[in-house]
């Protein structure tokens, strides 16, 4: 069989074929309803790799990012061949318009400008081209390539810089340098690589200046640049290396001769009279003279009888048999008059009206999409016209368009003109039916990335349309739109259209109230920004999308953001490099030392944390610091991190402060432990207490005020009776024979006593003597500990000790009825609780006087 003319059989639909049930087949009429078991669509999804990561583009469910596995890295660039060059050139280029090809103008009086730009391209020098709109910027920068063809390795590369950011310049530059499908080198990858470029690179429309055309220049210091660029763009620094060249209009003489080469005729003299006055008008711009090339040969066709076309006729296509249309010139309008000087400046009015409907109504498309022409594959479905595509012929011969890399959009100074006749209309209807094709034309598994990365400028030129307007039907659409196309930029590596496609359709989404679909962009944006390593972006979006996602209980999207957001903090954190903070965003070191901890604080891992915008990382652990280079890192990679752990440790402490402080007035209230002194014991043996002979006492410990680690008493101040210790230390060794305890001073014994000693038993077994206690309890005690501490326990056991009830209090004296059953008290206090507590305690908390 023929394989051009292929059956039913070669696509299964034959009766043998193995999926034929004997189902009626589909009928071929548009208008019917078909029943049948209808063929899912196919999703185009998409793998792309990103630096060290792989992206899945899903339209369906969303983009999903993961760390690329091994084996599936992609293949190294591979440099193209001059001939792999040129194709990618012609595929960039602008298509040719249907119908007659256009006139070849020749560059007039450009020739000096010609050499000197490709003299210095020669010499490595990089130029920029600066002219107004309309001045033959364009035709000149295509002469100079040609001349330069092959002045450079890598060729030349030809590059629109109309809405194209310096980053999309330069993946763009490395798209026509080096093959690699379906990768996109990271930020890092992408600078190596165009450093090894050596191309003369020529760019029209440029609109990026200043410190981005700066950065463009250094990146890539192999390649020698032309530029064409308008007067009023901002000039790069000082210290770039880029020479000025100015273009002006053409002078009087070259601007007729370019009038009579569009008209293909010589002129008459009242043509030349009204070309020397709009050579005046327009400053010799080549743009004017072209558009008025066309009006004059749009005059000659007018005066000349219609019967004299065939039904091919460019301009007025109609049967050879048809009635003369109302619009069809009569021999008594055969004379018509030249244009005026105004409609010879401003002619674009004129030049529409005399085009065909498909072209008018191209026109209105146009103007709606704010500049941006549609393809030419695109004007039958949207004029409704099987023949329109023949309108861009018409428009782009009458120098209403200009090229724009891939596409062509309306001439300088034609959209105002236009939007004055009445062309803007009805810009919303217009623009919503082109939504509506894009959407479906985008989302159509037929159509490859590359195709709608061409259609990229119009795509977002009509969401940019209707997202102004406001209204929730209008927004519905451009949501639709975004949706559909969106994954289509992003599988065809432009992410620039990427990222502007998601902000617009987020946008919209909002506007209309579509909060799934907020949710969506949320989510891609999240996916672009960590694709293109700005972690905090990522974060904020992705966080944005799980919340919205959750409120709508779509547990799916939620857990595709947990994924996603899990790997952006897994590049953010694990001691990785923090991002220097703004003024007022930065979390303070916290330091605090609980009871129990030793004087070091307990070993832990480095813990590093950010400080000031001019400070150096502060190190809260107690072992060493990192080597140089791998301290300034934050535990985990976010400040949320170190907020909880400086939360926790706030609330450890206050906690531990608010048991202390219940601990301490644990006794405040019990009337019969005012007279229980420090010397009783707490534990069943107080033998146990005492310190080994062969081991030094260390000597307070810290927060203790009284040696031996022994908890010091308070005298009794205007608020109240002293209270007790709460220390959880047992009770120190008994006193030694004089009734003293060990380490301290002898008490001066000139002052008598001023109270009476119990008659029973000290705890050593001998009686003990009256004590001198304070006259005036001190209004503050002094901050010095005593002078001596105890270095050896006492060498005389207790003989005689009579056995201690246990202690169920968490206090460290021993139990209120020992002191109001007889037991003898500190130092002879008397039990009464009229008595001061520890009446023979000097002031401070020192040691007890006891005579034998």
């Amino acid at each position: 069989m023929d394989p051009t003319h292929q059956g039913p059989e070669e696509y299964g639909q034959g009766p043998d074929s193995p999926g034929d049930d004997g189902r009626r087949r589909p009928s071929r009429e548009s208008g019917s309803a078909d029943f049948g078991q209808q063929t899912p669509q196919q999703v185009r999804v998409v793998q792309v790799t990103a630096g060290d990561l792989l992206l899945t583009v899903n339209p369906v469910d969303g983009s999903e990012v993961e760390a690329c596995p091994p084996g599936a890295e992609p293949e190294p660039p591979v440099r193209r061949t001059p001939a792999e060059r040129a194709e990618h050139e012609r595929a960039g280029a602008p298509p040719v318009p249907a119908g007659p090809p256009a006139p070849q103008l020749p560059l007039l009086e450009r020739q000096e400008e010609r050499e000197r730009l490709a003299g210095l391209l020669a010499r490595g020098r990089s130029v920029r081209l600066t002219g107004q709109a309309g001045s033959g910027r364009t035709a000149l920068l295509d002469a100079v390539a040609a001349d330069c063809a092959d002045l450079a390795p890598d060729g030349v590369v030809r590059l629109s810089g109309h809405r194209r950011s310096a980053a999309d310049l330069l993946y763009g530059l490395f798209d026509a340098v080096f093959r690699a499908p379906l990768h996109r080198p990271s930020p890092e990858e992408l600078l190596a690589l165009v450093r090894s470029i050596g191309a003369v690179v020529v760019i029209d429309d440029l609109e990026i200046g200043g410190s981005a055309l700066d950065e463009l220049l250094e990146a890539t210091p192999e390649c020698a640049f032309l530029l064409g660029a308008a007067p009023d763009l901002t000039a790069p620094g000082v210290d770039a290396r880029l020479d000025e060249v100015l273009l002006a209009g053409l002078g009087r003489a070259a601007s007729l001769d370019l009038l009579a080469k569009v008209v293909e005729r010589p002129l008459t003299e009242d043509e030349r009279n009204w070309a020397g006055d709009l050579w005046f008008e327009s400053e010799g711009l080549p743009l004017r003279f072209v558009q008025a090339g066309s009006l004059l040969r749009q005059r000659d066709r007018l005066n000349t009888d219609p019967e004299a076309f065939d039904e091919y006729d460019y301009f007025e296509p109609r049967p050879g048999d048809a009635p003369p249309t109302p619009e069809a010139p009569t021999p008594e309008t055969l004379d018509v008059p030249l244009p005026s000087l105004g409609e010879g400046a401003a002619p674009a009015v004129l030049l529409a009206s005399r085009l065909s409907e498909a072209a008018r109504e191209t026109l209105r498309f146009t103007v709606a999409l704010g500049g941006e022409t549609p393809h030419q594959a695109h004007l039958p479905a949207l004029v409704g016209d099987t023949h329109a595509d023949a309108a861009l012929g018409e428009l782009a011969g009458c120098g209403l368009l200009s090229p724009a890399g891939p596409r062509y959009r309306l001439a300088a100074g034609v959209l105002a003109q236009l939007e004055a006749g009445g062309y803007a209309d009805d810009a919303a209807a217009h623009a919503r039916t082109a939504a509506q094709h894009y959407a479906w034309w985008a989302a159509h598994p037929s159509v490859t990335p590359q195709r709608a990365v061409a259609e990229a400028d119009a795509i977002v030129a009509v969401m940019g349309r209707l997202i102004p307007d406001g209204e929730a039907g209008q927004a519905s659409a451009a949501v639709l739109l975004a949706r559909s196309a969106a994954p289509a930029f992003a599988a065809g590596l432009s992410w620039g259209a990427w990222e502007k496609a998601l902000r617009a359709g987020q946008e919209a989404a909002r506007i209309a109230g579509e909060v799934a679909e907020e949710a969506y962009f949320h989510h891609e944006l999240g996916i672009l920004a960590l694709c293109d390593g700005n972690v905090e972006r990522a974060r904020t979006e992705l966080e944005t999308s799980i919340s919205m996602r959750g409120a709508l209980a779509d547990k799916p999207g939620a857990v595709a953001g947990r994924r996603a957001l899990a790997l952006v903090t897994d590049r953010s954190g694990g001691l990785a490099a923090p991002v220097r903070s703004q003024a007022g965003d930065d979390v303070p070191a916290v330091h605090q030392d609980f009871p129990g901890t030793p004087p070091g604080g307990v070993p832990a891992p480095p813990l590093f944390v950010r400080q000031g915008p001019e400070q150096n990382p502060t190190l809260i652990s107690s072992l060493p610091a990192l080597a140089p280079g791998k301290g300034r890192a934050v535990l985990g990679g976010a400040r949320r991190n170190l907020a909880a752990a400086g939360a926790g440790a706030l609330l450890i402490a206050v906690l531990g402060t608010v048991v202390t402080l219940g601990l301490t007035a644990d006794g405040d209230d019990a009337p019969d432990r005012r007279n229980v002194t420090t010397e009783q014991s707490a534990t069943e043996d107080p033998a146990d207490d005492a310190v080994p002979d062969d081991e030094p006492d260390d000597g307070p410990a810290p927060g203790d005020g009284t040696p031996g680690g022994e908890a010091p008493t308070t005298p009794p101040g205007p608020s109240g009776p002293a209270t007790p210790s709460t220390s959880g230390s047992p009770s120190p060794a008994p006193s030694s024979p004089d009734g003293s305890s060990p380490g301290t001073q002898e008490p001066s014994s000139t002052t008598p006593p001023t109270g009476p000693t119990s008659n029973g038993p000290s705890p050593s077994g001998k009686p003990t003597s009256p004590t001198k206690p304070p006259t005036s309890p001190p209004s503050t005690p002094p901050p010095t500990p005593p002078t001596e501490t105890p270095t050896t326990p006492p060498t005389d056991p207790p003989t005689e000790e009579p056995p201690v009830p246990p202690d169920n209090s968490s206090s460290a004296s021993g139990p209120a009825e020992s002191a109001s059953a007889g037991a003898p008290t500190s130092a002879g206090a008397p039990a009464s609780a009229s008595a001061p507590a520890s009446a023979g305690a000097p002031a401070g908390g020192g040691p007890t006087e006891a005579t034998a």
